[in-house]
């Protein structure tokens, strides 16, 4: 079994290696447990407050359109907005919304939007990356270098060319401007954002990444950045568009003055018919506008999240299954093994969702699956194996032993097979005169004889508790003690002995007066003795061996020299108490013992 086992921990090894580095089979379902923490953590932290949005929601959509009409709305509201906004000095002002056709029914609106937009330098408008397959149509990157702050790198492409939307409405020394792309994983969830797009030796950043380097925070030499989450999902500092542009509307503002002033005010769409919400850790339905924050926010505070390094969870899946392993080599049992796996599995759960909040992504499904894969399958074994021996345990007792003992038997799992000192009694009932039975009838009849006989005290044996241990011709020995331990091993064994002496006589009477000599003597020893499974390897038995045997059997030899039926040794008597009335038969030398043994006839107490 063991080498079973050490092969499954093999395989189980090297799928899980395959899983981490190659397959990813289960990386939808750890970004989900992984997304699960990360929501729980981001709750537990308040949004920034220096970074604000300013939301075209529903109740903007609603209000606005009697002035504004339908979304989406003439660029002279958005110029008012700035005008509004300028005035209190913010750090930035950055607009989610794309600005790319101009208005041909309302161009005095555009023109507005383009005074207002002139007259600030902080700003920032976004454009779109086309598909790389769209390049070889777009412009060359060396003309839009100034215009969107392309980077020029030391190996740049000078024919290289980018296909990009930028803000059009405006001209081109207002595009201060960068790339809004999604940045969705395998599974169709935002949980990146890009900081550059590199084109030909070109970079391109995006549009949190230029406000970053303009606004003179630190930006990480990446393509991209793990979204650090704080907060839940809509609670991002907001301020309802439609509130805002008519608080700026009045003549005597109810607004604070500086509201937003040193901070940096996002302008963007989080109406649900407007199309842009993603699926993000946080929501299913969250506005691209909180992602883009949270981007901002992140670059602006140093924050991001990063993946734990694959051979961390291959280290823990690598020490989950040695560990296993050594349980099951050990035999400690599937429960135990189970319930301490069940408590590393939480342990191991905990420390994932903590290292979310060091900003650490630490994958532990895979090694846990692994982990609970070996352990379903060595448990699997296990049972297997347990039931394998109960069976063993049945083959091997059911000829000798009865039913009661069986059962306790496979509930055990079977015996020891290697030899142990037991304190046993030992019974010989030998049939006498057999040779006289054997002349007076024909053999099948003397076999169908015995075998009944046989049969008989066979039952009588099992029902005190003995193990038959063998038939040695006309001999039946048989054991207590041993291998179910019976303190009270001597008196079950005078008590079987002397049911045997009435069973004897109830077959006498079935034979007839012609067989009134049919006779047998019966002989007990109780000591220590080597009890296992003795013979070779292609035939053992169960046996008992010694000394105690060994003057069992002489005891029973002199049943008929003492004119007794049933003889038991000193050694017997003394182990039954006084459970019943015993007899003194005097002394007998017995052969290989330097003093005569003491002999006891039992009888049932009166």
């Amino acid at each position: 079994m063991n080498r079973n086992l050490a092969l499954v921990a093999l395989i189980v090894l090297a799928v899980a290696a395959a899983e981490i580095f190659e397959l990813h089979f289960f990386r939808k379902l750890e970004n989900k447990l992984l997304d699960s923490f990360v929501k729980r953590r981001a709750a537990e932290l308040p949004p920034d407050p220096e970074i604000v949005l300013i939301d075209v929601d529903e109740k903007s959509l609603a209000k606005m359109q009697e002035d504004a009409g339908r979304f989406p709305w003439p660029r002279k509201v958005y110029a008012d907005l700035i005008e509004g906004l300028a005035a209190q000095k913010p750090r930035a002002i950055v607009f989610d919304i794309m600005f790319v056709e101009a208005d041909k029914f309302r161009p005095q609106s555009d023109k507005a939007f383009i005074a207002a937009a002139s007259r600030q330098r902080n700003l920032y408008f976004p454009l779109v990356r086309l598909d790389v397959k769209d390049d070889v149509r777009g412009a060359p990157a060396a003309e839009l270098a100034g215009m969107i702050g392309l980077v020029r790198g030391p190996h740049a492409d000078p024919r290289a060319r980018i296909a990009v939307i930028p803000p059009l409405v405006l001209p081109p020394k207002l595009w201060r401007t960068g790339s809004i792309n999604f940045l969705p994983d395998d599974d169709g969830v935002d949980r990146r954002y890009y900081l550059r797009h590199r084109v030909g030796g070109w970079d391109l950043p995006s549009l949190p990444a230029r406000v970053a380097m303009d606004l003179g925070f630190p930006v990480p030499d990446a393509d991209d950045l793990v979204l650090a989450w704080r907060g839940e999902a809509g609670k991002f500092p907001r301020v309802s568009f439609s509130d805002l542009y008519e608080d700026f509307s009045r003549k005597r503002r109810t607004r604070a003055a500086d509201e937003f002033a040193g901070k940096i005010v996002l302008v963007g769409v989080g109406a649900a018919g407007l199309g842009d919400l993603r699926v993000t850790p946080l929501s299913h339905t969250q506005a691209g506008s909180e992602i883009l924050g949270t981007a901002i926010e992140n670059l602006k505070n140093g924050r991001a999240m990063r993946y734990a390094s694959p051979w961390w969870p291959a280290a823990i899946g690598i020490a989950l299954i040695v560990l296993l392993y050594l349980a099951f080599y050990r035999r400690l049992g599937s429960p135990v093994t189970g319930a301490a796996l069940a408590l590393v599995t939480a342990g191991l759960l905990f420390a994932s969702h903590a290292a979310v909040g060091r900003l650490l992504l630490l994958p532990v499904l895979t090694p846990l699956v692994a982990a609970w894969s070996f352990y379903a399958a060595a448990a699997l074994a296990e049972i297997l194996h347990e039931r394998r021996a109960k069976h063993e345990a049945v083959a091997q007792f059911s000829r000798f032993v009865n039913p009661h003992v069986v059962q306790q038997l496979m509930e055990r799992g079977g015996i020891e097979g290697v030899g142990q000192t037991r304190e046993v009694t030992l019974l010989f009932s030998d049939i006498r005169d057999i040779t006289t039975l054997s002349e007076s009838r024909q053999p099948v009849e003397v076999v169908e004889l015995l075998n009944r006989y046989f049969s008989l005290q066979v039952d009588v044996v099992f029902s005190h508790g003995g193990s038959l241990d063998k038939f040695t011709g006309d001999c039946i020995m048989a054991l207590w003690g041993a291998p179910l331990d019976d303190p009270e091993h001597a008196r079950h064994a005078v008590a079987c002995a002397l049911d045997m002496a009435d069973t004897l006589q109830a077959f006498r009477r079935e034979l007839g007066a012609e067989q009134s000599d049919f006779d047998v003597g019966i002989g007990l020893h109780s000591g220590p003795a080597v009890v296992g499974f003795i013979g070779s390897q292609k035939r053992r038995e169960y046996t008992a061996i010694g000394d105690t045997v060994n003057l069992a059997s002489r005891i029973e030899g002199l049943t008929k020299k003492a004119k007794r039926r049933i003889l038991v040794s000193r050694d017997t008597m003394e182990r039954c108490g006084d459970a019943f009335d015993f007899i003194s038969c005097g002394t007998f030398p017995v052969k290989g013992r330097a003093r005569p043994v003491g002999l006891f006839e039992p009888r049932r107490k009166t």
